[in-house]
């Protein structure tokens, strides 16, 4: 069986506790993740001056497996502007929303779901800061995680493991999010 590939679009400005703990996280699980690079070139540099070395740019990415992915991981930070203004990417999260596919974001990154077209009765939280982001959503909730059908959103790099775990939740299911965090827990 083939391993369930993961999309983790990369942009400088990104919030790297967010990108990285999930990274992580569903890699532990047993996840291809691919982390694609948007609007910048290798190494891209996080908002706390980090530097992560992705492992293609998006337009490779979907020249090779196109929207083929099972789940698009959204980090947050001042990197989502720059995710916005990526049409293809946009054009793959709006066909991702349409058709229902798995998908998570985190902190300001809820707002490109937001965008993408999500249903505004769907449950999802976001950054405090980022509120107004989300105004128009009426099950807004301050919960840390929020898994509502195929939507998985957090609060913010003091939630990233837990919204790894609950990506991991959605993707493998239950079990397996239990044995990963075992691992990290104890």
């Amino acid at each position: 069986m083939p391993k369930k590939r993961v999309l983790v679009p990369i942009a400088p400005g990104f919030e790297e506790l967010e990108a990285v703990a999930a990274i992580d996280v569903l890699r532990r699980a047993g996840a291809h993740v691919v982390t694609v690079s948007v609007a910048g070139t290798n190494p891209i540099v996080g908002r706390n001056r980090i530097r992560l070395m992705t492992d293609l740019d998006l337009p490779e990415a979907l020249e090779e497996w196109g929207d083929e992915w099972d789940m698009v991981v959204l980090p947050g930070g001042p990197a989502v502007a720059k995710l916005a203004e990526d049409e293809a990417l946009m054009g793959l999260l709006k066909r991702r929303i349409a058709a229902g596919s798995l998908t998570g974001a985190i902190c300001a990154a809820p707002k490109l779901l937001a965008a993408a077209g999500l249903d505004r009765a769907t449950a999802v939280t976001n950054f405090p800061g980022c509120r107004e982001d989300l105004a128009d959503f009426g099950n807004y909730s301050e919960d840390r995680v929020v898994v509502a059908g195929n939507i998985v959103t957090s609060r913010g790099a003091g939630t990233a493991t837990e919204f790894g775990l609950a990506c991991v939740g959605a993707l493998f299911g239950a079990d397996k999010q239990a044995e990963i965090k075992a691992q990290i827990v104890g």
